[in-house]
């Protein structure tokens, strides 16, 4: 069973570690999306790979059991804002890691005008000043709802220079 201490890694590292194509790429998505480090952007890209690799499976399916499957991971993917509510599983395979990193909590609060940058974003973030709705969310990766998206607002509203 394993420790409970010590959860499953949630992400998979590169293959190759120096390539330098790949690392002038996450460094520029660390950047632009503010992120930690990279096992955060390689969480999204694990997300990702698990939601492709549901849609190539549809592939070899027919009938009424891949119309089942594929309405059901197009529902669960709608529910984030990643697709909309009418597209198919070729559309799930176009499918970005931008697209994943755009739904993180961070990049909302960010997009939304609550923060000054996407870094500010996070320390919101971090230190309990923002809710989903009742709920205080401390954690910058939470990916939003497209229905909670509405409700996210700031607790504190930042303090004004001295004049």
């Amino acid at each position: 069973m394993g420790d409970p201490k010590r959860p499953r890694k949630t992400y998979e590292t590169p293959r190759h570690p120096w390539k330098a194509d790949r690392l002038v790429d996450e460094l520029r998505l660390l950047g632009e999306y503010g992120l930690r480090n990279k096992r955060e952007l390689w969480r999204a890209q694990a997300i990702l790979r698990k939601y492709r690799k549901i849609a190539r499976s549809l592939f070899v399916l027919t009938g009424e059991e891949r119309m089942k499957r594929e309405s059901e991971l197009i529902r669960t993917l709608a529910k984030y804002g990643l697709i909309s509510e009418n597209a198919t599983a070729d559309d799930v395979l176009k499918l970005t890691v931008r697209d994943v990193l755009e739904r993180r909590l961070q990049t909302v609060v960010y997009r939304r005008g609550l923060a000054r940058t996407i870094h500010h974003a996070r320390q919101l973030i971090v230190h309990s000043h923002v809710a989903i709705g009742d709920q205080i969310v401390e954690v910058p990766g939470y990916m939003v709802k497209k229905d909670e998206e509405g409700a996210i607002r700031l607790l504190v509203e930042a303090k004004a220079a001295p004049p």
